[in-house]
């Protein structure tokens, strides 16, 4: 299903940042086509490959919704890109954007090739599976924090669940903007993020058959799984 085309492809290099450390989190627009490997794209940095980059967090993408909301919310003029993400998309025919609400754990999408045959296809093209959100870090407080006084902006984001997700490397491949992008499996129709992020934050518990298929997605990072299994009543 032709559900986006994306728009914009950004990578950064790693640059001083605050505190004395090193960042890649400004990312600028990309104009040529990129190779997608394992570990993303091959032009993009990170700088702190403990908690960024990695098969697990190869690509990031987030809804520019989240910017908007971020600028309304503390009445700021924060550019798209400035946050870290490598995707930008926009919604076609009438559906709706790319965002928490309507993304899940495990969709695989393929960003450019052609749809045809009944099947997907194009060498020119990279297939992505999502398998976590990204968990808003202090780095964002600092990027923003750079040019104004601001509160803790990551933690509001990260009780909004509005910080977009990671991708995990299907097929590798070639990405450029301007390309049809394609929801190709959703084998867990009720692992929204949005529904993640509301089970994560909770105070409160649940029964076992909400959080047990949870843990039953394979593809779910363990961190998240973690969570989620200390939300589940006991006795």
């Amino acid at each position: 299903m032709h559900v986006a085309n994306l728009v914009c492809v950004r990578a950064g290099k790693v640059m001083p940042f605050t505190r004395d450390e090193m960042s890649a989190i400004d990312k600028a627009p990309i104009a040529a086509p990129v190779t997608v490997n394992f570990m993303g794209l091959t032009t993009d940095e990170q700088a702190d490959r403990k908690h960024h980059g990695g098969p697990l967090k190869a690509v990031h993408q987030m809804p520019t919704a989240t910017y908007e909301k971020i600028n309304t919310e503390f009445d700021l003029k924060v550019r798209i890109g400035t946050l870290g993400e490598n995707l930008t998309t926009e919604a076609v025919d009438g559906l709706p954007e790319m965002d928490e609400s309507n993304v899940c754990i495990g969709d695989v999408y393929q960003y450019g090739g052609q749809y045809g045959d009944d099947k997907i296809n194009g060498e020119d093209s990279v297939q992505l599976r999502i398998v976590q959100p990204r968990r808003p870090c202090y780095k964002i407080n600092d990027q923003i924090g750079q040019f104004t006084k601001v509160p803790n902006i990551a933690a509001w984001v990260s009780k909004q669940g509005i910080s977009g997700w990671y991708f995990q490397v299907v097929r590798d491949g070639m990405i450029q903007a301007d390309v049809p992008v394609y929801l190709v499996e959703r084998p867990y129709p009720f692992a929204t993020l949005e529904t993640l992020w509301e089970l994560s934050n909770a105070k409160e518990k649940f029964d076992a058959d909400i959080i047990e298929p949870w843990l039953a997605i394979e593809c779910l990072e363990e961190s998240w799984k973690k969570v989620l299994a200390k939300k589940v009543k006991r006795g």
